[in-house]
């Protein structure tokens, strides 16, 4: 049967990379650049400049005629932002691909980086979803990972956005930091269920070459967690967050029902989605592309005219990422999707290879849908992508 992978849908989301932090944390590998504090209206010319650049960046993308259901700002510190440099960019969206009314535009803000004038401007903006980076709940955890913020500003923090009226709070817990207990785990998690926010995140510690976590510390050793350790944080994770009434509806992610992050379903779906900004990726007719890491390569790309020169993914490559990204939601990918795009040999040959998985209990069918188990599964993805990528990128 012929790939019918659908290599041209339209991409109707975009990510917005915003590159600037007070400082760099220790575990952070990201694309940044440290412009020191901005609050209360000052404005760095670093800042400035890069929203400049982006607003000529975005009306080089090509247009299908569908207006952005999603607009996610990352970072680095999205809150660095003035609200002036924030509608810029928004402005320039909308005049060139139009913004959906009622549209998920999110936005990464950290404690300390904002007060009730920028939480209020940002709102009024159509901010309506903040993934606010708390990361842990003990002080000297937050000065072992770098981070600027202090618990008092946590709490403020929550405080000024639920006082906007912002609907959706997301916070961001990381376990697997140096000298983190799982006392202090379970603290971390208790508090975050206190704030009852809409949606948490909870990301597992990567000990990436080149950041001061690299330096410092060999993966694996002390101070570090051990192995034992991390997985009992996340079956701790997985058993407090549900028991209090969130879903656990992606490896790393629990929302409250109805509060799931509607862009971040974008990439898990293998959907196209546009990107802006230094470092950011975007994948259109087919094509994945990300865009200079560096201020001064991206400036001079933008300057070139944005030129886009990369392949179209190669079909087995596309099935690989479908399953790397989909096997990463609760509801895993569906059997008729996988016949239908890449065919039903294909489908077949997988449902041999996963035949083992199946017996360890790490693998399920599911409503026509394969799926990780969970937690058990989950805890093991890296094992089953890993013999997947080996099996099918031959």
């Amino acid at each position: 049967m012929p790939q019918k992978v659908n290599f041209y849908s339209t991409p109707t989301s975009a990510y917005v990379h915003i590159p600037f932090c007070r400082r760099r944390c220790f575990y952070c590998d990201f694309p940044i650049s440290v412009v020191g504090d901005r609050l209360r209206g000052e404005t760095s010319n670093a800042i400035s400049q890069y929203v400049e650049v982006l607003t000529q960046e975005i009306p080089t993308a090509p247009r299908f005629g569908q207006p952005l259901k999603t607009i996610f700002f990352g970072g680095g510190t999205p809150s660095l932002l003035s609200i002036e440099q924030l509608q810029q960019i928004l402005t320039a969206l909308e005049q060139h691909f139009g913004i959906l009314p009622g549209a998920e535009i999110s936005m990464e803000i950290d404690p300390g980086t904002f007060d009730l004038a920028h939480i209020a401007g940002y709102r009024s903006l159509g901010v309506n979803r903040v993934s606010l980076g708390i990361q842990a709940f003990q002080e000297e955890l937050l000065k072992l990972a770098g981070r600027s913020h202090s618990i008092a500003d946590i709490f403020a923090a929550v405080e000024l956005v639920r006082k906007v009226e912002i609907p959706e709070l997301s916070l961001d817990l990381i376990s697997g930091l140096p000298h983190q207990s799982l006392e202090h785990w379970q603290d971390s998690l208790e508090k975050a269920v206190a704030i009852a926010p809409t949606h948490i995140s909870i990301y597992d510690l990567t000990i990436e070459p080149g950041t001061a976590f690299g330096r410092y510390y060999e993966p694996g050793a002390n101070p570090l967690p051990t192995d034992e350790t991390t997985v009992k944080m996340y079956q701790m994770a997985q058993q407090t967050l549900t028991d209090a009434g969130y879903e656990h509806y992606e490896i790393s992610n629990y929302a409250q029902p109805g509060h799931q992050c509607q862009h971040n379903r974008v990439y898990w779906e293998n959907r196209p989605y546009y990107g802006f900004g230094m470092g950011a990726a975007s994948y259109i007719e087919g094509k994945r592309f990300t865009r200079p890491r560096k201020t001064k390569e991206y400036y001079a790309w933008v300057k070139a005219g944005c030129v886009v020169d990369c392949e179209i993914t190669p079909p087995n490559e596309v099935l690989l990422e479908t399953l790397m990204l989909g096997l990463r939601l609760a509801e895993g990918v569906r059997l008729a999707a996988l016949a239908a795009d890449f065919g039903e040999d294909k489908l077949e040959e997988l449902r041999k290879f996963l035949k083992p998985y199946f017996a360890k209990g790490w693998v399920e069918v599911i409503n026509g849908r394969f799926c990780l188990t969970d937690p058990q599964g989950f805890l093991f993805s890296n094992v089953v992508l890993a013999d997947l990528f080996s099996k099918f990128s031959e």
